[in-house]
Formats: C-alpha cells, structure tokens, sequence
C-alpha cells in the first residue's frame, strides 16, 4: 500500500513540474517573438555624416575631454567634433587625429572663427574657392555648420595630399604656404597630433580598475 501512495506522489509530482515547465517554455517563447523594447535614436536626415552622433569608444571621449579642458570647449561640443572627424576621416582614408590637429591649429576648435583671408569654421575653409563643394550642402552658408565644415575641409586636405604627394606638402597647400620650405606650418599640426596621440596612447595604458 506503501508502495502504490509513494508511486502517486512521483506521478503527482511530475505532472506538476511538467506544467510548470511549459508555462515557463511559454513565457520565455512570447518574449522570443516579442524582444525587447528598442529604443530609436532619431537623427537629422539631412546630416551627411551618418552616423556620426558621438565618440563611441571611452578612447575618443578621454580625448574629447581633454580637448574640452584644453580649449575651453563644452564638453558636448568636444564630443561631436571628435565624432565628427572620426567619420568625416574614415570616409577619405585619413588618421582622425590628424583632421583634430589641423582644426586645433586652425580655429581653436571655435565653429564660428572667421580670418581676415574670409577663411570659416573649425577648418577654416574659404567659401569663394570652394564653392563646388559647399554647393553639394546647400550653398557657402554650409561653411557655418560645424559637421559640414569638418566634412569639406576633410576632403580639401585629402585632395591636396594626394596632389602634393606628401602628407607634410598638402598640410602646407592647405594652410596657402606651400612655398615655404621651412613646413612650419605642416610641423605644428604634426606635433599636435603627437599630443593626441599619447593623449589616448595614456588612456589606453591606464590598467582596469575593478
């Protein structure tokens, strides 16, 4: 009699743990079809650096601070520059950290700097020999937008290494002093690269803290 109780408890008790396995199989495969909430991110559609929204690594955003610092710029701000010319770059083959060094040298990284040549923006680029190119943006207005002043001066640059042959040779073309065979000014925008890059070359070496 024993033995015939102690059987009905078995039985009993793996009918319940089979239910229960099924309610769980349930749950588990309506929240398979439905997946988690996603979240959109909305970004301009006329941007034309998608999609460049901010530094994606904790490398670029120890940069970014440091040029916030540096600068005096907010740190939003430094933070889509440093984005900015990371996309802007990759498209054209350049080192990232070159296009920040031309636009520290160039403007500071102040978006609305004007020389007295009529040069704009964080690359300073000259809308009047230009013009093709910012048409492509909706005209020479396009220089004051940050994004779209790093994307042309990005393309300058490119183009005029690649018709100089020489890294040093279209820094001095972009900077109108390619007679100057001192390349002062090529010199001073490769020593701020330097300093970048021991910038995030230091982050990098940094050992986890757990």
């Amino acid at each position: 009699m024993e033995t015939v109780r102690d059987g009905a408890v078995v039985v009993a008790l793996a009918a319940a743990l089979f239910a229960v396995t099924q309610l769980a199989s349930t749950v588990l495969d309506e929240d398979a079809d439905d997946g988690p909430p996603v979240i959109a991110v909305e970004r301009p559609a006329e941007s034309p650096l998608e999609p460049a929204i901010r530094p994606e690594t904790a490398e670029h955003r120890a940069l970014a601070a440091h040029l916030s610092q540096r600068y005096r710029v907010a740190p939003d701000a430094a933070e889509e520059v440093v984005s900015a010319a990371r996309v802007a770059s990759e498209r054209v083959g350049l080192d990232p950290l070159l296009v920040l060094a031309v636009i520290a040298i160039e403007s500071s990284f102040d978006p609305n700097a004007v020389s007295l040549a009529g040069a704009e923006g964080l690359m300073q680029v000259v809308p009047r020999y230009h013009e093709d190119t910012l048409q492509e943006h909706g005209g020479s207005d396009a220089v004051r937008d940050p994004t779209i002043n790093i994307l042309v001066g990005v393309r300058i640059l490119d183009q005029y290494i690649r018709r100089t042959g020489s890294l040093e040779a279209g820094l001095q073309r972009y900077n109108g002093a390619l007679s100057d065979g001192s390349g002062r000014y090529a010199r001073k925008v490769l020593a701020e690269r330097e300093r970048l890059r021991m910038i995030v070359d230091q982050f990098e070496r940094k050992p986890l803290v757990f």
